[in-house]
């Protein structure tokens, strides 16, 4: 025990020490959390506790990947579970299926797979994608999920038409869910919470199952894992939350920053301990992310701190365009070449995919190799889907969104008419699309050479059901090859597409090395919960390129932040509230923290979307901060706060010297095309004179006072 402990701080130590009872670990930024939980879940071993009591939860494969790597190197002995929530819930939903109203096989609904169904139900209730876009309706059911509200429950809080409708394409969308035995990501949470809260008798059996919870990232859970994490630990109330509210940047996806703010309120005995030394970033990066987050007020106040020796102060460029930011990103880059420094201990952040674009130009143009972190572009070529729904098929006959994908793919003579026959009979009769296929000499239209075909088609895919028994990768090679999609891919020349499939069998194999007991329906389980966080490979000798979201839990030696503008970072989609441009300014904290040693800061005066150029000026989350930052371009994020000061002055002597306007410097407002903007002039004019509005989003724009339809906005 005392080998485990003797090179924790004092703080670590009270908390991986901590015996019974609710504790709170408040882990800034590089502070050691993985170690604490790491050493905790030994420590809890050392002291006597079963293994399999042991549950320690978290967000991405990555991290409890990680989490169960390092608890291994302690030596400790096996049998903790260490996942993420969504597995956790998938695994327990399975177990427990009889209870939770489900098919133990149920299939799990990527992106792409959830857009399918939601299209199926807006068409079931009669409505219009144009009116409904799939993704909006996929999101709002998502916070309704997220919130544990039902279809029922959702109808009857909705308080306009347009709710009415949604709640309408909800009921629809879970209808198509169970009809093709499927559970989307946010199911597998809401069942979860559901069974948890209402079986009485299996939460008391899982209570004494984990008798200790360790949940990891606190601050980004949702209702629905709170309430898992809540109801593992009603019994016991051996819960250990860990966490940051500073970096809680999940609230557009349901997190609910007041989980961790309340930890107190719900456990008012709970052990609090402040992990606040940073063993990550100089001194220098430090001071720049505290006082960038002390102006949040909804947060756990904190002193960050670190014994690292000084480094070299964090830097901010000012470029004249995006085009002229990625050149210099280039020239940072082979800065830092030439100091020693590798492609793959360098990292650029954006806040939005779409700028990446114009980097990755640059890059290439400067022979920079580098990767893009998107985990689950890999999952969405048409050819892993092709695999992938033939396995879900295997496991999950009832799967119509897979039989759909693979019945004529490759192409054996089972055209859409047949399929739509198979499909309408299924409707028809309320059996599952295979009982239907079994028997498909009953499906009223379809020829004899119809039935043959389709027979055939049933005749494989219960061949290669006979395999399920065997390791993972033989059954995904055997699929492979049996179904004719190598054939096809071959008789194409598409190498790429047989490449790929190849680099999935090798990552079954990989798991079928790892997994205690090697199964095809968790295999399949752990892919459609991967993240873009997972794509992450630090020894790939490049430079990684990814969002301000998918950055966290990372860190790097040198980190370049592009964009940092009013309109994207904070977005302009945030400014309309305090709490939106709070979880902004946590996104930017999470970026600066990320550095180790270089930290360099960007943003450009003009930037091109959508085809259209628009000025911009610096974010104001950086400019109290120039005191901390180094501007080689003689310019600084104050500059913009004193023209805006001088443009409101000059326009306000024009203004004392013309009538009266019906709008004032500074005011917020709101236009109909240009969104969001605040009044920075007031000009004489004929009639009713001259606004100058600087918008979020469009840029500044000159409009008549008395024609522009604009619309006051408090604050």
């Amino acid at each position: 025990m005392e080998e485990l402990l003797r090179d924790l701080t004092e703080a670590q130590r009270a908390a991986v020490t901590h015996g019974e009872g609710p504790l709170l670990v408040l882990a800034g930024p590089g502070s050691g959390k993985t170690r604490v939980i790491t050493r905790r879940v030994a420590y809890l071993i050392g002291q006597g506790v079963r293994p399999g009591n042991i549950l320690a939860i978290t967000f991405t494969n990555k991290a409890a990947d990680e989490m169960a790597g390092r608890v291994r190197a302690l030596a400790a002995p096996r049998g903790a579970t260490i996942c993420t929530f969504h597995r956790l819930a998938a695994r327990l939903l399975r177990e427990f299926a009889d209870r939770a109203a489900l098919p133990a096989n149920f299939s799990i609904y990527d992106e792409a797979d959830q857009r399918a169904a939601v299209r199926d139900a807006l068409a079931a209730v009669e409505l219009d994608r144009a009116n409904y876009p799939p993704a909006r309706a996929l999101a709002r059911i998502s916070h309704w999920k997220n919130d544990l509200e039902t279809p029922e429950q959702a109808a009857a809080r909705a308080q306009d038409f347009a709710s009415q409708r949604l709640a309408a394409v909800y009921a629809a969308y879970q209808k198509e869910l169970a009809k093709n035995a499927a559970l989307d990501f946010d199911d597998l949470l809401l069942r979860l919470a559901l069974l948890l809260r209402d079986d009485a008798e299996l939460r008391d059996r899982l209570n004494d199952r984990y008798r200790y919870v360790l949940a990891d990232e606190y601050q980004d859970t949702n209702h629905a894992q709170y309430q898992m994490a809540r109801g593992l630990t009603l019994k016991h109330r051996n819960l250990c939350a860990t966490g940051d509210p500073d970096q809680s940047i999940y609230g557009w996806r349901g997190a609910d920053i007041g989980n961790i703010l309340a930890f107190e309120e719900d456990y008012p005995d709970a052990k609090i301990v402040r992990l606040e030394e940073n063993f990550r970033s100089t001194p220098e990066v430090l001071a720049l992310a505290d006082e960038l987050i002390r102006f949040n007020r909804r947060r756990k106040a904190k002193r960050l701190f670190t014994a690292r020796p000084g480094g070299v102060q964090p830097r901010l460029l000012q470029s004249a365009d995006e085009h002229e930011e990625a050149a210099r990103l280039v020239e940072w880059i082979a800065e830092l070449r030439r100091q020693g420094r590798e492609y793959r201990d360098l990292a650029v952040f954006y806040r939005v995919n779409w700028m990446s674009r114009v980097l990755e130009e640059a890059l290439r143009r400067g022979a920079v190799p580098y990767q893009i972190i998107r985990g689950l572009e890999f999952f969405q070529r048409a050819e892993i889907k092709d695999v992938l729904a033939y396995l879900r098929l295997l496991i999950n006959p009832a799967d119509a969104l897979a039989l759909k994908r693979v019945i004529n793919q490759p192409p054996r003579g089972i055209g859409a008419t047949t399929a739509g026959r198979v499909l309408e009979q299924s409707a028809a009769t309320g059996r599952d699309v295979w009982q239907v296929l079994r028997q498909v000499e009953a499906a009223p239209g379809l020829s004899a050479a119809a039935q043959a075909k389709v027979k055939k088609f049933v005749e494989l895919i219960e061949l290669l059901q006979g395999r399920l028994g065997q390791p993972v990768a033989e059954i995904l090679r055997a699929t492979y090859q049996q179904s004719g999609l190598a054939a096809a891919h071959a008789a194409a020349g598409d190498e790429d597409a047989a490449d790929n499939v190849a680099e999935l069998i090798n990552s079954a194999a990989e798991y079928d090395a790892q997994a205690p007991t090697p199964a095809l329906a968790e295999y399949l389980q752990q892919i459609a919960l991967v993240s873009d966080a997972d794509a992450y490979d630090e020894n790939a000798g490049a430079v990684a390129l990814m969002t301000l979201h998918a950055a966290k839990g990372l860190e790097f030696p040198a980190v370049f932040i592009a964009g940092i503008e009013d309109g994207l970072l904070p977005h302009s989609r945030s400014r309309d509230s305090e709490e939106d441009v709070e979880e902004e300014r946590r996104l930017l904290f999470v970026g600066v923290t990320r550095a180790k040693d270089v930290l360099c800061l960007s943003y450009a005066r003009q930037r091109s979307t959508q085809g259209k150029t628009q000025m911009t000026i610096c974010s104001p989350f950086l400019r109290p901060l120039t005191h901390l930052l180094v501007c080689p371009d003689g310019a600084s994020p104050s500059a913009d706060a004193e023209e805006d000061q001088e443009d409101d002055e000059t326009s306000q002597a024009a203004a004392d010297d013309a009538p009266r306007s019906v709008w004032s410097c500074g005011q917020l407002v709101r236009h109909p095309k240009f969104g969001l903007g605040r009044v920075r002039q007031v000009r004489p004019g004929p009639d009713e004179g001259l606004v100058v509005v600087q918008f979020n989003t469009a840029g500044a724009k000159t409009l008549a006072v008395k024609y522009a339809p604009l619309e006051r906005v408090n604050g």
